[in-house]
């Protein structure tokens, strides 16, 4: 079995930092990933995806990547429950500086 997902999209906010349950900082952010087809009324929907970040990778993340950068991440999927709703999330393994807001 293969668990790996490679995804390119454009950062909804800036990282969150948080602590996991062993004290270890994590990062938390959402990727904007639009579909590469249009919908029935000739739009392209947009996906929301959440992502964590860990060790070197979350916190060069976090210092370097703001809300609108365009990202590919690379990583696996983990789902989980909490509060009775099942919750997938991408655990990124690799991050890609694509472009900056501010250069498009």
């Amino acid at each position: 079995m293969l668990n790996q997902t490679v995804l390119v999209g454009r950062l909804t906010q800036d990282l969150k930092q948080e602590l996991d349950e062993n004290d270890r900082k994590t990062f938390i952010a959402t990727l904007a990933v639009p579909r590469s087809h249009k919908n029935i009324n000739g739009e392209y929907d947009t996906d929301f995806v959440p992502i964590l970040l860990t060790d070197n990778i979350g916190s060069n993340a976090f210092e370097y990547c703001k809300k609108g950068d365009l990202l590919g991440i690379k990583g696996r999927i983990e789902s989980f429950k909490e509060e009775e709703k099942n919750i997938i999330r991408l655990i990124a393994e690799k991050v890609t500086f694509l472009s900056s807001k501010q250069e498009a």
